[in-house]
């Protein structure tokens, strides 16, 4: 660099005075650092004590071979499956009440349950539409509805079935599949048909497993 005058002397000092204050913060940086990592050093030394190497036995290092991995999450899964793998043989009518609503229960829920679900002891929390489905997108779909409404801890709900208006020979199809297939859900303590107003003859009140005591309500 030509330096033609004194004037040209002030943006060198600048930048040499620069360049000694990022060098200094450098510097402190650097000392900090290597003070906290001393600092670190000092401490696990004063709580592990003294240490000594361990002495050498002579023995080979063997590779030894590694267990396969477990998949117990596929495990897991194949499990739940296999215990939502409902079957559409079940014969579910003669598992229902005798009355007009065809109810279901629980052999251990009070005779009266399905009466008061009619009534609507239960406040509704939650539905499923299963209306319009084919027969295994709505299993689908009602398997991951119990699902989610255990891990939520409901009590009451609404499935949806329809009334088969729309299926072939105007025969309601999914009415029966879906009672079906409540039945063989342990988690499903009683059913009734729904008021007229909740949806009548194409829906069901569900009562599932909580806290509560069904078989003394």
């Amino acid at each position: 660099m030509t330096l033609r005058s004194l004037h040209d002397l002030a943006p060198l000092k600048a930048a040499l005075a620069e360049r000694r204050r990022e060098a200094q913060q450098r510097a402190a940086r650097e000392r900090e650092a290597a003070a906290k990592a001393e600092r670190e050093r000092t401490l696990f030394a004063r709580s592990v004590g003294a240490v000594h190497p361990l002495r050498d036995r002579g023995l080979a290092d063997v590779d030894r071979a590694r267990p396969e991995p477990l998949p117990r999450q596929r495990e897991r899964d194949e499990q739940a499956a296999l215990r939502e793998a409902w079957s559409d043989e079940v014969d579910v009518e003669r598992l229902l009440d005798t009355d007009s609503e065809l109810s279901f229960r629980r052999a251990h829920i009070a005779p009266d349950v399905p009466a008061q679900l009619r009534r609507g002891r239960w406040a509704i929390q939650a539905q499923v539409d299963l209306h319009g489905l084919r027969r295994d997108e709505a299993r689908e779909a009602l398997a991951a509805f119990l699902r989610d409404a255990a891990l939520r801890g409901l009590r009451c709900v609404r499935v949806v079935h329809g009334k088969g208006h729309g299926s072939p020979g105007k025969a309601p199809v999914l009415k029966g599949k879906v009672r079906a297939w409540l039945v063989q859900k342990d988690a499903v303590l009683a059913f009734v048909q729904a008021r007229a107003a909740d949806g009548g003859h194409g829906a069901l009140v569900v009562l599932l497993a909580g806290t509560t005591n069904a078989g003394g309500a």
